[in-house]
């Protein structure tokens, strides 16, 4: 069974409380930490992969993106999927082609640009064109950012998440979505559905999120910056 196969797999038949948890490694030494501690498979934060290469979130060249996943990808043997934002303005082709090339498995892809949702139309004809593209190589995990660019509304997130999934998409992700939405997103969503949770002891759990109907919980770049808080206690410790 190929990685992305294993990766796919791993999203399909969730008991309810129990959804894949994907830690999204920055750099190779982090990524190394995940897998050695048992995770079956991890998913990149490009917000965190950013911070890790010196930039604001979005300001990453796209080549040191793909280098940066690229490095992730080899220092591991779990599949791992990659959060490349919008896509970079590259063609399905290309994007589809330099994830390969990366070694990841899948892909995050966002609705919005520059703080502003995109058209849902023409992002799902962007998205089957990728998975046109990547055919069954790639598991695409469709971003929705209604409940950060957008008003919040559910059900105009439920369109929009419907128009992604007839796209293609495997994975919906309405990104900081509240959990108390999350039993009407489930109803709404066909498929795998990703909640982020956080790492600050507010909010509910990844099993609690799990019990609500979510698929999959990443950490968007949550973990990079609570390594970097205790590295920041460190060296603070070091000047004193």
């Amino acid at each position: 069974m190929s990685k992305v196969d294993v990766f796919r797999a791993l999203h399909l038949g969730r008991a309810p409380g129990d959804p894949l948890v994907l830690p999204g490694p920055w750099d190779a030494a982090s990524a190394r930490v995940f897998a050695e501690a048992g995770f079956p498979a991890l998913a990149t934060p490009s917000a965190g992969v950013a911070a890790s290469l010196g930039y604001a979130d979005g300001a990453t060249p796209a080549d040191e993106m793909f280098a940066a996943v690229a490095r992730i990808t080899r220092a591991v043997d779990v599949p791992v999927s990659a959060d490349v934002e919008g896509g970079y303005g590259l063609a399905p082709g290309e994007l589809v082609e330099r994830l390969l090339e990366a070694g990841a498995v899948g892909c995050n892809l966002e609705d919005s640009a520059g703080g502003a949702l995109k058209d849902p139309h023409e992002h799902a004809e962007f998205l089957a064109e990728v998975r046109s593209a990547a055919a069954d190589r790639l598991f695409l995990n469709a971003r929705v950012d209604t409940f950060v660019h957008g008003d919040g509304d559910v059900e105009r997130a439920i369109e929009r998440a419907g128009l992604y999934v007839a796209a293609g998409a495997d994975c919906v992700y309405p990104i900081l979505a509240p959990a108390d939405a999350l039993p009407l997103l489930r109803a709404g969503i066909q498929g795998p559905l990703n909640m982020v949770a956080r790492l600050d002891g507010e909010g509910l759990s990844p099993a609690g999120l799990g019990a609500l109907g979510a698929t999959r919980i990443t950490f968007g770049p949550g973990l990079q910056y609570r390594a970097m808080a205790g590295l920041r206690e460190i060296a603070d410790g070091l000047v004193k």
